[in-house]
């Protein structure tokens, strides 16, 4: 490529928000080679990304927020939901980490725990926090603008389903997540769930084809009474709505809280299946499902930046929607 021709390229203001839009991005912080805050709250605006995710309530990040208009979801992390069960815990951590932003940022979701599975060791402390933080959060009078939820993974649905309208939660999670379900319906929260169709490809590729993972198969893959599939996506997320049905939660939202392809560091890893499954993920989501057609799939794309410090397989480095210089590894149009 030529050099005047890359230039434009790499600086062309190619994410520009138009209307209405479902697709934010979780901003991880695990690199010693990021951004300042305020350069990533600057990314994010002039790359039309209205949404943001963040994994902690980081006083510098909360400070950049500020009159950004950048709808936000906070995660309260696994290690502090023991403290949490104590209400007056929850009650200064609303006080210290959203009452004083409250006016000028824009809180939506409070994620109390991220893949919190039932025979953790903190899964017994999960919904007395989100109780307490629920109540702190409505003791604040926040109620009308910030939901209070958790993340989970698709490891809680039975690990045999094969159509999107079997899907159940398996024994061991169902007397785990039911009542949590059932307080968050009560508060009118959705559910918030972690979906990655890569992880569903590379360990069983044989039965899910690359093209059915990537959002390019040519046509129906799975055929579920008059619903068909086209993509796991569809698929994974239809799950767990019948799994909220049986759960006696028919009416209850999904949130995406996480979806991601990495571009290296295991099978399939490349930048041209992860630009191609992020730029089909922002453009699918601006429509349903097909056991729910109506509406946007409100769902937040992992991640904004590589993170060299990321925990885990090399793979996990690799999410990175954008290099940590902040020059776009793939070329996407939110919006």
């Amino acid at each position: 490529m030529a050099p005047i021709l890359l230039l434009l390229v790499l600086f062309m203001p190619a994410l520009q928000i138009t209307g209405a839009q479902s697709a934010g991005v979780c901003y991880g912080r695990n690199g010693n080679n990021l951004p300042s805050d305020t350069e990533v709250v600057d990314l994010y605006k002039s790359n039309g990304i209205g949404r943001m995710r963040i994994y902690e309530p980081n006083q510098a990040t909360l400070e950049a927020l500020r009159g950004s208009n950048i709808e936000l979801m906070v995660t309260i992390l696994n290690n502090n939901l023991q403290a949490l069960t104590d209400a007056a815990a929850a009650t200064d951590w609303v006080q210290k980490n959203v009452q004083p932003y409250s006016a000028d940022v824009k809180f939506k979701y409070i994620a109390v725990g991220n893949e919190v599975h039932p025979d953790a060791a903190e899964a017994k402390y999960l919904l007395p926090a989100i109780q307490n933080i629920q109540n702190a959060v409505t003791a604040a009078n926040l109620q009308g603008q910030i939901k209070v939820s958790t993340a989970i993974d698709t490891t809680f649905l039975l690990p045999d389903f094969v159509l999107p309208s079997n899907g159940a939660f398996s024994d061991a999670a169902n007397s785990f997540i039911t009542p949590i379900i059932t307080f968050l319906s009560n508060n009118g929260a959705p559910l918030l769930v972690n979906i990655y169709p890569y992880f569903a490809y590379i360990g069983d590729p044989v039965n899910i084809k690359l093209e059915y993972a990537l959002f390019t198969s040519p046509g129906v893959e799975l055929q579920d009474g008059s619903n068909g599939y086209q993509n796991i996506f569809d698929a994974l997320l239809d799950t767990h709505y019948s799994a909220l049905e049986k759960a006696g939660a028919p009416n209850m939202a999904i949130v995406v809280s996480e979806s991601g392809w990495p571009s290296e560091g295991g099978d399939a890893a490349t930048t041209g299946n992860a630009g191609t499954y992020y730029s089909k993920l922002i453009n699918h989501v601006k429509t349903g499902t097909p056991k729910r057609p109506n509406g946007a799939i409100e769902t937040y794309l992992f991640a904004m930046f590589d993170e060299n410090l990321k925990d885990g397989a090399e793979v996990e480095k690799h999410f990175g929607i954008f290099s940590p210089n902040k020059q776009p590894k793939y070329q996407l149009t939110f919006g």
